[in-house]
């Protein structure tokens, strides 16, 4: 909360050309092209219900629940007094409230009861997060990208999809069965394998029917305190999709052993572990030695929020420094008016808004599956801005913090914070050269994927001049040799620029997708720093376009 009344006029100097705080702003409401891009997307149902979700992520209470949740981390209570194992977690109430908020507020659920612009509303949610607190994001995510998972198994379907989708949050660590809702986390990689989980060597024993006892390891498991765990295990038919949860059946607790947290560079409030299973019980998802494929359903959703997350911080931090240069002064001028910040504010606005846009448009894909274009789409798409935007956040939360000058780099300050959070989606659900990889099995096992994408982009032809020669030049990717893993990342980087002027195109104001084409699609005008592009964009419309008012 902000302190009351703090005194101003000191015995050496009086406080003055200071920002007032960054609190008690509603995130939604203040977001233009976040509001008009997501009621064009079909997220128009949900603008009440995100519009409230804004106003209480920008509030001054939950920014003070952002900071105690960053500075008291959790805690791993592994026996009580007397010996007993215990195997959990503590927390700050501060992480409960925010936890309480985003589940309760639809986070998990809104995609999968909502009769349209589902996904699109739950996008919107993962990207005001980022703004309120993302730490907390990374289980509520995981929650909502389990159901697709899940329906691999009606039998379990049916019995946690209830749970996930209840639309509310209960801290309580008693069996799923006896809580009004439930959370889902992941654990996949292990030691020797990372990201090449086919080298997984957990074994999964069969029990009878759909149930086995799992011994082994993962390296990186998060949220360790959600309910149950989609997790992969080797069977005599190879690698199968497992849900361990925390309470067996009979109500004993589950062989599921923390063995410590990961001291992490971001990401602080959330508890992030290794884990080893000891006889623990488990239930299959899905058909047996398929666990890549079904548990790829629910990678693909968390990738979804990991391109909102990133234009979600991007958004951010680019609102901090707008806010700090509209109201700080230097050489007789606001920063914001000073013609080189207004350049950098302009270019940040640019990058902030085309992936802001991009990402909605995935979203919407993902509303529409029912159509084989639009899921064709999805499958191709979805990766490449996992992979374009998601690399760009660091640098936009990077440039943004030098907006603040010496005060960016304070901890007392978000920014900090930000900019230790901003690499994290890039890692999460594949780093960059597993992304680029996924992207050329897409093209190799979905061709249609290609059309779907070269369809949407050769629509917006005659739409801007720089544009047009940009698509033209995606041809030399169809010639043979061209493309290969040596190239994927390039491909995906000209594939990304492209999709981003399309979704301007199709959201935004003109002014807006014309200036980014300029900046970033003709090779004259490029360049490798933010602020530094050649051109006439105006800076001043766009800024005014993004700020905070």
């Amino acid at each position: 909360m902000p302190h009351y009344r703090p005194r101003s006029e000191l015995e050496t100097h009086e406080v003055t050309n200071q920002p007032p705080p960054f609190e008690d702003v509603n995130l939604f409401e203040r977001d233009t092209a976040l509001k008009e891009t997501l009621e064009q997307r079909g997220g128009a149902p949900h603008m009440k219900q995100l519009s409230a979700y804004g106003a209480s992520l920008g509030s001054a209470e939950m920014a003070e629940n952002a900071r105690l949740a960053h500075q008291n981390p959790p805690k791993l209570v592994s026996f009580d007094r007397y010996g007993h194992r215990l195997d959990e977690v503590e927390f700050h109430p501060a992480y409960h409230a925010l936890m309480d908020l985003g589940l309760s507020s639809g986070y998990a659920s809104i995609a999968w009861t909502a009769k349209e612009g589902g996904h699109v509303a739950h996008a919107a949610m993962v990207y005001m997060q980022a703004g309120g607190e993302p730490g907390v994001g990374c289980p509520m995510t995981m929650t909502y990208a389990a159901v697709p998972a899940l329906r691999h198994e009606p039998d379990v379907a049916r019995e946690w999809v209830p749970r996930i989708t209840a639309g509310a949050y209960d801290k309580r660590f008693i069996p799923a069965s006896e809580k009004r809702a439930a959370t889902i986390g992941m654990a996949m990689t292990e030691k020797q394998g990372g990201s090449d989980i086919r080298a997984n060597t957990t074994v999964a024993t069969p029990l009878g029917g759909n149930e086995y006892e799992l011994v082994g390891h993962k390296w990186f498991c998060s949220a360790p305190m959600c309910d149950a765990f989609l997790t992969l295990a080797r069977t005599d038919a190879g690698i199968t999709c497992f849900l361990v949860p925390r309470w067996r059946a009979d109500g004993a607790r589950n062989a599921f052993h923390i063995m410590r947290l990961k001291d992490k560079l971001g990401d602080r409030s959330n508890a992030s572990s290794e884990i080893e299973y000891h006889g623990a019980y488990a239930v299959k998802v899905g058909e047996e030695g398929r666990g890549v494929r079904t548990i790829i359903d629910m990678v693909q959703h968390t990738r979804l929020d990991c391109i909102a997350g990133s234009a979600g911080g991007m958004r951010a931090a680019l609102a901090q420094a707008l806010w700090h240069t509209a109201h700080r002064s230097a050489f007789q001028k606001k920063l914001i008016d000073q013609p080189a910040m207004a350049m950098v504010l302009a270019d940040l606005a640019l990058e902030t808004e085309a992936a802001t846009a991009l990402a909605l448009r995935i979203a919407e894909s993902f509303d529409k599956t029912d159509d084989a274009r639009q899921a064709a789409f999805m499958r191709l798409a979805t990766p490449i801005a996992k992979y374009w935007i998601c690399k760009r956040q660091p640098g936009v939360v990077y440039e943004s913090l030098e907006c603040h000058g010496g005060a960016g780099f304070v901890e007392e300050g978000p920014m900090p914070r930000l900019f230790r959070q901003s690499p994290l989606n890039a890692i999460w659900e594949g780093s960059g050269n597993v992304i680029a990889l996924d992207i050329l099995r897409a093209l190799g096992r979905e061709p249609g994927s290609l059309e779907a994408v070269r369809a949407e982009l050769l629509a917006a032809r005659g739409a801007n001049a720089h544009l047009d020669r940009h698509l033209a030049s995606l041809d030399n990717w169809l010639k043979p040799g061209e493309l290969n893993e040596g190239t994927a990342r390039r491909f995906a980087e000209d594939m990304a620029l492209a999709l981003s002027a399309v979704a301007l195109s199709q959201t935004a104001a003109d002014f807006v997708f014309e200036s980014y084409c300029e900046a970033r699609l003709a090779p004259e005008k490029r360049s490798y720093a933010y602020g530094a592009a050649a051109g006439s964009i105006d800076a001043r419309k766009i800024t005014e376009r993004a700020r905070p008012q």
